[in-house]
């Protein structure tokens, strides 16, 4: 192993990140739901600045380059972009009603909706695609380790992961909360001035000769009009991305911490902002390794060779830290919401209080399951990543998922007063399953329908169903978010009745 400035500056920056989120562990106070979301009390920039970590990740960055050097300019701009469209959907209609309603997961909302089968249908869902993209940021972790200290990637990715679980096991979302506020405006700094370094000259080369290096067709708007060009598949993207992304255990961990409905609102607003400053300088980034790398260059290490090789120290080092800093905050925010999907839906109430017809688990009892269920779900995202390295291929994937089944019955059980449990169960098994029906035999070149079928289909099947089954299984009479307040006898969302009740005049 050599040990380089750059190996410095990421150890350095990596010793610090660990040692805040361990400091942040201090305000968990042996609760599971401030563990899981800061005892819904963070304030807009704390919610803005998670928002934007988990969509400025390693990722939206470093897969973000690698497509684009290897496919063109669409083929990773979309990932940004379809991040930043859906905090601006959020924050349009999903934000304020969801927060008003104080659940601690995603999967809180299916239950009062649906029920258990629905929650249970969903929570598996979801920990699948969380499991997808844990593994991406690992990976892109992983890489950046492997550049800087030119270890074996293995070794990077274990470290990663060590140090993703130590700082999430002490101080959950804290931590995010803590660490999110120097790691994103570094990353988003860094590439802004990495791209600038090439586009104003000062690499030496004139920016007019980086950008006609490329292909014509990597940079005209054929990539969203010319099928040949991949414009199914980038559409399908932003789709997954834009409206799939809603359906996401971390941006929902993070809106259900803002301390208010509007704090919620606003905080998706200035994430998405963040997001979308970030689609140039990083897309444009995968146009200049096109210039400087040979056309052989394994894609996902054209970032950190970028930084290490062709750029000022300062820049490059800036530009390592901060996706190797954000590639662990999505991997620590995906960690920690698998880990509270399986202990607060699956263990406490599915298990627990359906089958075996106990108490729910109290809140103490939440935080220790919940930690513990970390360090295996972590394993899995560590196996995962090492054997299929393929970070920006990841995230889209991992929203395809959801997208296809869950979207529908979340976005129907909240604006639709005849939604209902059938509906939502057809909804969740059909789309889903057709995603993976299509994973197998849709042809190549229409990939991309893949993506976008299913949740046509998982909608159609939610509307058939639910006015089918009226007679038997009624909607909502008085459709309002205020018909969902938490149960009482429920231990661990006792304390939510009451800020719920307060958030929300009338009830």
């Amino acid at each position: 192993m050599e040990i380089t400035g750059f190996g410095i500056a990421v150890a350095i920056f990596i010793a610090i990140t660990l040692g805040v989120g361990l400091l942040s562990g201090r305000l968990v106070k042996d609760s599971g739901k401030r563990l899981i979301v800061a005892g819904k009390s963070l304030p807009l920039a704390m919610v803005g600045t998670m928002l934007a970590a988990q969509a400025v990740d390693g990722n939206s960055s470093l897969g973000n380059v690698a497509l684009v050097f290897e496919f063109g300019f669409w083929a990773g701009a979309v990932i940004p972009l379809g991040l930043g469209l859906c905090l601006f959907i959020t924050a349009v209609f999903y934000a304020k009603p969801l927060n008003k309603m104080a659940m601690i997961t995603l999967p809180d909302f299916y239950f009062r909706r649906y029920g258990n089968a629905a929650e249970g249908i969903s929570g598996v869902l979801m920990i699948i695609s969380f499991l997808v993209l844990v593994a991406g940021n690992l990976a892109a972790s992983g890489f950046i380790l492997n550049t800087v200290f030119g270890i074996d990637y293995f070794w990077g990715i274990l470290i990663s992961s060590l140090v993703v679980v130590a700082y999430t096991t002490a101080g959950g979302l804290f931590a995010s909360a803590y660490t999110n506020l120097f790691q994103v405006y570094l990353a988003i700094g860094a590439f802004w001035a990495g791209f600038l370094f090439f586009a104003g000259g000062f690499s030496g080369t004139p920016w007019d000769t980086i950008y006609n290096s490329a292909p014509p067709e990597f940079l005209d708007l054929s990539g969203l009009f010319d099928i040949a060009n991949g414009a199914l598949i980038n559409w399908g993207a932003i789709l997954a991305l834009g409206l799939g992304d809603i359906v996401a255990l971390d941006f929902m961990e993070r809106v259900f911490s803002a301390q208010s409905p509007k704090t919620a609102r606003n905080g998706s607003l200035m994430g998405g902002a963040l997001t979308i400053f970030t689609v140039v300088p990083t897309s444009m980034l995968g146009i200049v390794a096109v210039y400087y790398l040979p056309g052989d260059t394994l894609p996902d290490l054209a970032l950190p060779l970028l930084a290490t090789d062709h750029m000022p120290f300062a820049i490059g080092a800036a530009i390592l830290m901060g996706v190797i800093g954000a590639s662990m905050s999505t991997a620590s925010g995906g960690l920690l919401a698998i880990s509270s999907v399986i202990s607060r839906n699956m263990i406490s109430r599915i298990i627990r209080k359906r089958w075996l017809g106990k108490p729910s688990t109290d809140d103490r009892t939440l935080l220790v399951i919940t930690r513990l269920v970390i360090i295996p779900m972590m394993a899995g995202g560590t196996i995962l990543g090492y054997l299929i390295p393929a970070p920006g291929i990841y995230l889209i994937l991992a929203f395809d998922i959801v997208f296809a089944g869950a979207f529908a019955p979340l976005t129907l059980g909240l604006f639709w007063k005849k939604a209902n449990m059938p509906a939502a169960i057809a909804s969740l098994l059909i789309g889903s399953s057709l995603r993976l029906f299509f994973f197998f035999t849709m042809p190549e070149e229409w990939a991309g329908l893949d993506t976008m079928i299913p949740p046509v289909i998982s909608f159609i099947a939610f509307f058939i169903v639910a006015l089918a089954t009226q007679g038997r299984y009624p909607g909502k009479l008085r459709h309002d978010v205020r018909d969902y307040v938490p149960p009482e006898e429920d231990v661990i969302l006792g304390e939510d009745l009451k800020h719920f009740k307060e958030s929300t005049p009338g009830v």
